[in-house]
């Protein structure tokens, strides 16, 4: 699962958002430490799988439209990245010349089944438990 620093923006920003306030992108990547480059582009991920709205304005902002314990850890993840995988190999895309029916490779086993125990943990919690 290359987890990106997107992914780890996608995360401060729910956080940011977690009181349930209207915050500008200038807010939310001040308090959050994001550059604001990539705060605009987060959001608009975000926005996309339905975690938050955008307010337009000078009023406006964004802010959180679905409850905290509606959603995961994976749920930002994916929203953010789209494609999560631990290692290159695993990737639909990629071919391994090492992994075939006849001899499967068991590190690539391996892989796989260390994916799926960390997509498994990533949708264990709720962002209201995380953030309790």
């Amino acid at each position: 699962m290359l987890l990106t620093k997107e992914c780890d923006y996608g995360l401060r920003i729910m956080r940011a958002l977690s009181d349930g306030m209207m915050k500008t992108v200038r807010i939310i990547c001040e308090r959050e430490h994001i550059p604001h480059k990539y705060g605009y582009k987060i959001l608009k991920k975000l926005q996309n799988a339905g975690l938050v709205q955008n307010k337009l304005g000078p009023s406006g902002g964004y802010i959180l439209i679905k409850s905290l314990n509606s959603f995961t850890i994976y749920d930002i993840a994916v929203a953010v990245d789209e494609d999560l995988f631990l290692f290159e190999c695993l990737r639909n895309d990629k071919h391994c010349p090492i992994v075939n029916k006849d001899s499967p490779c068991k590190v690539h086993l391996e892989f796989i089944r260390l994916q799926n125990l960390l997509v498994s943990e990533m949708k264990e919690k709720s962002m209201e438990e995380l953030l309790a």
